[in-house]
């Protein structure tokens, strides 16, 4: 009797579903930004779509990020509840501030949206379009003072290929770098730098609300949904995408990535994460595991060469 009434509690334990993984996600910046907009984006659509009961948000700023992966790196090893997004302005910062500690010491989940660029300046700007931009920065780059995220990161890159295709000296860019996007926002609407630049999706309020005037858009063609030239129809050839990407810790089983990536691939598919992709106009480049490892890894040797290009790093 006792060996059929535990039989009777194991095989109901295993007809149990799994319970509901309870997510910590790090967001390594200050809230506003682009990781901080990611990670409760994720947290929101996780919990809408009952991928999860419970999910928390936690930020940890500074350098690019890296202040914030080294911190995961330390304190999460192993714990497969551990998440960080980042992205490439983490690839970027990385290289410039010589980190100790890289994306080669996370597991790779997915990348899962991409956002262009935007240049903006506040709506009493004499800056009317990207020539107006252009004839400031080859007059005086010094006196051109650019408003945007992490040294070394997506926005800070694109400043510098837009100087070099125009024939200035990028190492010239007078850029000022903000450890989120809050604090980039207030310094452009408040006038203390000529132009704003970061993903659309920070400013993309700001635009509507008629405080800020979108100049330039770094896609190839329009994107659908932003009334605004590409930076090659404002006579500027340069063109880049930003991507955003979720990490789990170090020293997890195969089997713990396994669960990660599958409660990933529940959220990309849901009608909760189409509709914030759609409000933030993201774009959505999900990929996932061992493609989106082998990704980051060519991504991170093409930023050291366009660093290098730029004169970010040596």
């Amino acid at each position: 009797m006792k060996q059929f009434v535990l039989a009777t509690i194991v095989a109901g334990a295993i007809a149990l579903p799994a319970a509901a993984a309870d997510y910590k996600i790090m967001a390594p910046a200050a809230p506003g930004g682009g990781w901080d907009q990611t990670a409760r984006s994720m947290q929101t659509a996780l919990q809408d779509e009952k991928i999860s009961a419970s999910v928390q948000v936690n930020n940890v700023p500074g350098a690019g990020g890296t202040i914030g992966l080294a911190q995961f790196v330390n304190q999460a090893n192993g714990d497969p509840a551990q998440l960080i997004v980042g992205g490439y302005v983490m690839v970027g910062a990385i290289l410039t501030n010589a980190s100790p500690v890289t994306l080669d010491q996370v597991t790779p989940i997915a990348r899962l949206t991409g956002e262009y660029e935007a240049l903006v300046v506040p709506a009493a700007s004499d800056i009317k379009d990207m020539a107006g931009l252009v004839a400031k920065l080859k007059a005086d780059p010094g006196a051109v003072s650019w408003g945007g995220g992490s040294a070394g990161g997506t926005d800070h890159i694109t400043a510098g290929l837009i100087a070099k295709a125009v024939g200035v000296d990028p190492t010239k860019v007078n850029y000022i770098a903000y450890s989120g996007g809050g604090e980039a926002l207030a310094a452009i609407l408040g006038g203390q730098v000529t132009v704003g630049i970061s993903g659309y999706g920070e400013f993309a309020e700001q635009i509507k609300a008629g405080t800020l005037r979108i100049i330039g858009i770094s896609s190839d063609a329009k994107v659908e949904g932003i009334d605004a030239p590409t930076f090659k129809e404002g006579g500027v050839d340069v063109s880049i995408q930003n991507w955003r990407m979720v990490a789990a810790a170090p020293g997890i089983s195969a089997e713990q990535k396994a669960a990660v990536l599958a409660d990933v691939d529940k959220m990309v598919t849901s009608a909760s994460w189409t509709k914030i992709l759609a409000d933030k106009g993201w774009a959505n480049t999900y990929l996932a595991g061992d493609e989106f490892a082998a990704q980051l890894k060519k991504d991170t040797e093409s930023t050291a060469a366009i660093l290098k290009d730029i004169g970010l790093v040596k």
